[in-house]
């Protein structure tokens, strides 16, 4: 009897490796700065780790920069160990798999074995085993690769008339954005929280030399980038830089040399979603030119616009062009001129609803994006009662950015998504009107945004709600005196809340700072704040800070009045001289006689040299108590109070260098018919301006 045997050998296996040290990672939330999800891939198994806050569920992913053969999980706990989660696998971030469960975990390391395949890898808490959070000293994931990075491929606008969309390597890609404010040098500390909302798309301004470190920063985490190229007059209404498109050559051929630069600078980079040319300059054209001019600017503007886009495209035929204008009035001149944009883009904020009825009355054929969208702004807004644009509660905003969103989707087929506005960190006026995290702050809009693009804010610990927020007096509060504010505040989590309360200048004087204002708590949400100075309207904030990352900031205008003086301002409408005056300039004439008419909103303004004065005759002598004087911005540094029986003879009753602009309130005890301000030095580079100049008997 014969037997012959085959042995059969197993096919080779590639050798297991671990794949996620130093990796992207991101999670949930992070206990603390010290506690970053990157130190749970840092290869430091005892010196460094990452917490979570403390409640459930938390997640905590890696991005292993390529789709992986997976074979097992190592997971070692710190002493706030997960007894309930799962290991879980995707491809994009998005969508997850569970690949095993674990329940009944006791902490120190759990080797999970897993089967599948993925880019990404998730351990999703559900149970922690105490009060703490989860905190894991290493996330170490392993299995095979080929070693070849993954083809990013061609970014391309698919389909037909109203079924467009937009793939990404033959993929489906949906556009969901936010605008990019930090610095480039803080990316590796931001990109994280941005991919953690389930943002997969920032947008920039501008590109050039120094923008490589934020792409590739993006594409660490899996995030692609909207690359603009500026062109003026950029910035819709309130931009300046006036090119004549018509005429310019110089200008448009060194901008189509710079962009074209870059464009191949970057055309390669995995991060490259597409180009966007200008930025709002078909409606900021408006500044510069009027009537038949500015239709041949605007047409010229949009030619320009093209011949950009063709040369991109022959650099780089593999991401798409567009054009972002903040006025829907401006797609019929890229449809009359600019045929090779590949689709348009619109920033748009309380009208965002409106984008998709104009698009389909326009009869266009090509779809769009929205490239700033969120709550409504400053100039879409009602004005207050003092005269000020109303701006939206923190939970108004955050139901703009969930209606923007819901705008986008819906016109399915057309819009491909939106990089909404914006994350930005300045704690200005600008930045609370608009920005999801302002001075690092998360606010009711961050969560909003990250609901729409992620599906679920479940397990985030969020801010402090403020509601029914009222000033008094609102419309009459005396400078250098208290006013009082009261606002209900709530925390969804019950965090113990902490407050700040600041003032801002932006309507009175320009200047759009915040600064925190003298202030005292009366208890029950009620605070007594101390009034600036200076006359005008002001925006008073209140912040709510819950210590865990989260604030709510709410916001209304408060006018500024001069103090009460009691008594009789005998100076009233009487006969009044200066040494000089202002004919024209500005809100000029600017006569002397306009700083004793009672009204705070003319002045007296000198020539633009020292000394200068201005006297009041008051008709026959008379007892004087008290001066009230309200500075414009242009001042007196130095100046002396004189009164004169015959209008010749003067004496000196009060003498000052120390003038800041502020009222000024001066205690006079004398009789007498004239009243003189002489005026030794300007504290500006202007002249000598007065809104009143009151004597009071």
């Amino acid at each position: 009897m014969a037997s012959s045997f085959t042995l059969v050998a197993p096919p080779a296996q590639a050798a297991e490796t671990l794949l996620s040290q130093g990796r992207p990672a991101t999670a949930s939330s992070q206990e603390s700065d010290g506690h970053a999800p990157s130190a749970a891939v840092d290869g430091n198994l005892t010196g460094s780790r990452w917490a979570s806050r403390w409640s459930d569920s938390q997640w905590f992913q890696v991005d292993l920069g390529q789709r992986s053969d997976l074979s097992r999980v190592v997971l070692t706990w710190e002493g706030a160990y997960g007894k309930s989660y799962q290991i879980q696998a995707s491809d994009d971030g998005t969508d997850w798999r569970t690949l095993q469960t674990v329940t009944g975990g006791d902490g120190g390391t759990d080797e999970v074995a897993v089967s599948g395949s993925g880019r990404y890898v998730r351990m999703l808490g559900t149970e922690r085993s105490g009060g703490y959070g989860y905190s894991l000293w290493e996330f170490q994931v392993y299995g095979t690769t080929d070693g070849t990075p993954p083809a990013s491929g061609a970014v391309e606008v698919t389909g037909s008339q109203g079924n467009w969309q937009l793939t990404a390597g033959g993929q489906p890609y949906t556009v969901k954005g936010l605008t990019w404010g930090p610095s480039i040098a803080d990316a590796p500390k931001y990109m994280p929280d941005v991919k953690s909302m389930g943002v997969n798309t920032i947008r920039t301004w501008g590109t050039d030399g120094g923008t490589e470190p934020l792409l590739d920063s993006a594409a660490a985490h899996g995030i692609r980038v909207v690359n603009g190229f500026w062109l003026q007059p950029g910035g819709g209404p309130g931009s300046g830089g006036c090119v004549d498109y018509v005429t310019d050559t110089t200008y448009k051929n060194n901008m189509l040399t710079e962009f074209a630069k870059w464009v191949e600078a970057y055309k390669s980079h995995p991060a490259t979603l597409m180009w966007n040319v200008g930025n709002e300059s078909v409606l900021g054209l408006q500044n510069c030119y009027s009537g038949a001019e500015l239709e041949t600017q605007r047409n010229a503007y949009t030619g320009f616009v093209n011949d950009v886009a063709k040369k991109i495209h022959s650099i780089d035929p593999d991401h798409p062009v567009t054009s972002t204008d903040a006025w829907t009035g401006a797609w019929p001149y890229y449809k009359r001129n600019a045929p090779d944009l590949d689709l348009y883009s619109m920033n748009s904020y309380g009208d965002i609803c409106g984008v998709q009825e104009d698009w389909e009355e326009g009869g266009y054929t090509k779809p769009y994006i929205i490239t700033e969208g969120g709550p409504a702004g400053e100039w879409e807004v009602p004005d207050d009662a003092n005269g000020v644009p109303d701006e939206p509660t923190d939970v108004q905003k955050a139901e703009g950015y969930t209606r923007a969103w819901d705008c986008v989707t819906g016109h399915e087929g057309v819009a491909l998504g939106a990089t909404l506005f914006h994350y930005g960190l300045e704690h200005d006026f600008g930045g609370i009107w608009f920005n999801l995290v302002p001075d690092g702050l998360k606010r009711l809009s961050y969560y909003a945004v990250k609901k729409a693009y992620s599906g679920s804010t479940s397990g985030d610990n969020t801010p402090p709600v403020i509601t029914d927020m009222t000033v008094s007096p609102a419309s009459s509060a005396p400078a250098g005196e208290e006013f009082t504010v009261r606002a209900d505040v709530r925390d969804p989590d019950g965090d113990p809340v902490t407050y700040k309360v600041f003032l801002s200048g932006n309507y009175a004087n320009g200047d759009k700072r915040l600064v925190e204002a003298e202030w005292r708590s009366t208890g029950n949400g009620t605070f007594a704040v101390t009034a600036p100075e200076k006359l005008g309207v002001w925006k008073v904030y209140v912040q709510a800070e819950d210590g865990r990352g989260n604030a709510g900031i709410e916001t209304k205008s408060v006018k500024v009045v001069a103090p009460p003086v009691t008594g009789t301002n005998v100076a009233l409408n009487k006969p009044t001289t200066a040494s000089s005056f202002q004919p024209s300039y500005g809100d000029c004439p600017c006569g002397p006689s306009k700083a004793t008419d009672g009204r705070t909103d003319t002045r007296w303004a000198s020539d633009w040299s020292d000394p200068q004065w201005i006297q009041v005759d008051l008709g026959a002598a008379t007892p004087i108590r008290e001066l009230q004087l309200v500075w414009d911005p242009a001042y007196a540094k130095s100046y002396e109070v004189q009164v004169s029986d015959d209008g010749t003879a003067w004496r000196t009753v009060h003498t000052t260098s120390a003038g800041n602009g502020d009222i000024d309130t001066i205690d006079v005890t004398e009789t007498a018919r004239h009243v003189r301000l002489h005026l030794t030095a300007r504290g500006t580079g202007w002249g000598y301006s007065l809104h009143e100049f009151g004597v009071y008997s």
